[in-house]
């Protein structure tokens, strides 16, 4: 591993007064896990890193609005602050749900929702539920700030629209009552390896109607999708062997898989046909 430089800046002034533009070798960095294995193989090898870990305000920890509407996240937030957090337990219990096959408690003590963000590794667990949730996200820069919805984050595999002197500062999680959600990671090995498929579902169901709903697929693509034919053939269906059907051909048919260790691709189409229908059927059960 060649030589880098470590620094930990106190305020924002000084973080973006270390950063670069245009300089990729210079990287803010949350939790280091993933960061450090890609530096370990050499995959990356930073002139500069940026420790983000001593900023504090809108960076830390979570909180749930007054009004009960939405959750803030700092980026600095780790894993395991939201897996052990009551009111995350108690009005999204398919993030801590995730939390169980995801990684390790070593991992998960030090990841950060927002280096988890800028990572952008198309097999990660939890982007695809902030997007199936709604989340948007605040990136804060030299020139101002600006707000998107987090699957506007991804531009492909391990690419972002984050520029390199940017920062993501928080995101936000909005509480939808009536709506359940579900996370489905299919793997061919342990439990908690990376995916060969991510499906991730938060919906509104009434009476076997779907409401509404939201369906993300993850790992088996360059980066977590909306499956939106899929959503337009379920939203107002009631729910029936038929619905769910041509929704799963829907899906398949809006999105290019790769074959790869983890699958092929028609293995990959069957994975999204069969946990599509059994996510739908198990919201609906609850």
């Amino acid at each position: 591993m060649m030589g880098f430089e470590v620094f930990e800046p106190r305020t924002l002034e000084e973080a973006f007064g270390l950063l670069d533009h245009e300089d990729p070798t210079v990287r803010p960095v949350g939790g280091g896990t993933a960061l450090m294995l890609m530096m370990k193989a050499q995959i990356y090898q930073p002139q500069r890193l940026v420790s983000l870990r001593r900023l504090d305000g809108r960076f830390t920890g979570h909180s749930l609005e007054p009004d009960g509407s939405s959750f803030r996240i700092g980026a600095m937030t780790t894993f395991a602050e939201l897996e052990h957090s009551a009111d995350i337990c108690a009005r999204l219990p398919v993030i801590p749900q995730a939390m169980k096959t995801l990684a390790n408690v070593r991992v998960r003590n030090v990841a950060t929702v927002g280096g988890n963000l800028a990572h952008a590794d198309p097999h990660l667990d939890l982007p695809p539920i902030w997007v199936a949730l709604g989340a948007r996200v605040t990136i804060v820069g030299p020139g101002g700030e600006r707000v998107i919805p987090v699957d506007e984050i991804f531009a492909g595999y391990y690419e972002t629209t984050v520029a390199n002197d940017e920062l993501i500062a928080e995101i936000e999680v909005p509480v939808r009552p009536g709506w359940r959600s579900s996370y489905t990671k299919v793997t061919t090995r342990a439990a908690h390896d990376w995916p060969a498929l991510g499906l991730s579902l938060s919906a509104h169901i009434a009476d076997r109607k779907i409401k509404d709903l939201r369906l993300v697929l993850s790992a088996a693509v360059d980066r977590p999708i909306r499956l939106t034919a899929a959503e337009d053939e379920l939203r107002g269906e009631e729910i029936s062997e038929a619905a769910l059907r041509r929704a799963g051909e829907a899906a398949v048919a809006a999105v290019e898989m790769d074959s790869d260790t983890r699958g092929s691709v028609d293995y990959k189409q069957h994975l999204l046909r069969v946990y599509l229908r059994r996510a739908v059927q198990a919201i609906a059960a609850e």
